[in-house]
């Protein structure tokens, strides 16, 4: 029974919240829209030293719903390998916690991953521009996300060439946070994805990253993300 979860086995996304109730500033998120759903599904990046944290970043991944009208419609499913598909149709005879199969029948389906970054640091610099953020960002989907698109072998950290740079970065553009349109950049540039950003009012930088093939069914608003009920956080 060895790597075998126990029914009762608390769920992981109520300690993530836990832990983020360190983040500094507000997490954004995409607008509320049909075509996305946030199911708590987070990452959580920070640095520290002997001041405390020096810097904390806090990703949202989503769900996508091509038709949300109609969530049977098979234009909504993920292209999933054979052997993908075979494991998620498994049913281990033994019962699991009701997270676990939640997550598990989530993958029948696309994922935004990591697609909305927050990112705060203590002391300001060049690391934390919005170009930068934005362009680190991208990199992180473009390596993870499109490595059969781009060729890449090996695992994603023996990657040193950056595919973006912040040269293909644009900065002429308002990007909509909390209802207040705010100076923004972009890269419009890559043929896989979108990336967008900007600084956050209250300090910091949103990012989003999101897949080229999609745009189309998502708005690109951000606002102060709300957390679920089920986690317990504020």
């Amino acid at each position: 029974m060895a790597g075998i979860l126990p029914e009762d086995a608390p769920d992981p996304r109520v300690e993530q919240a836990e832990q983020l109730k360190f983040m500094p500033i507000p997490v954004m998120g995409l607008v509320p829209q049909p075509s996305l759903e946030d199911a708590d599904s987070i990452g959580l990046a920070y640095g520290q030293d002997n001041r405390g944290y020096s810097d904390m970043s806090v990703s949202v991944t989503y769900a996508l719903w091509r038709n949300p009208n109609d969530r049977s419609d098979p234009i909504n499913l993920a292209e999933l390998s054979e052997e993908m598909r075979r494991a998620i149709e498994l049913v281990p005879p033994w019962p699991r916690p009701a997270w676990l199969v939640e997550g598990v029948e989530r993958m029948r389906y696309p994922q935004l991953w990591e697609a909305v970054r927050t990112t705060w640091h203590r002391d300001p610099s060049e690391l934390s521009s919005v170009h930068r953020l934005l362009v680190d960002h991208v990199n992180h989907i473009l390596m993870n996300q499109y490595r059969e698109e781009l060729g890449l072998t090996g695992n994603p950290w023996d990657q040193s060439a950056p595919t973006v740079t912040e040269r293909m970065v644009k900065g002429q553009l308002s990007v909509l946070v909390n209802g207040v349109q705010v100076p923004g950049a972009e890269v419009d540039t890559n043929p896989f994805v979108y990336g967008v950003g900007a600084e956050l009012p209250g300090g910091g930088v949103v990012t989003a990253v999101l897949p080229r093939a999609e745009l189309k069914h998502i708005q690109i608003q951000f606002t102060t993300r709300r957390w679920l009920s089920r986690t317990g956080a504020p």
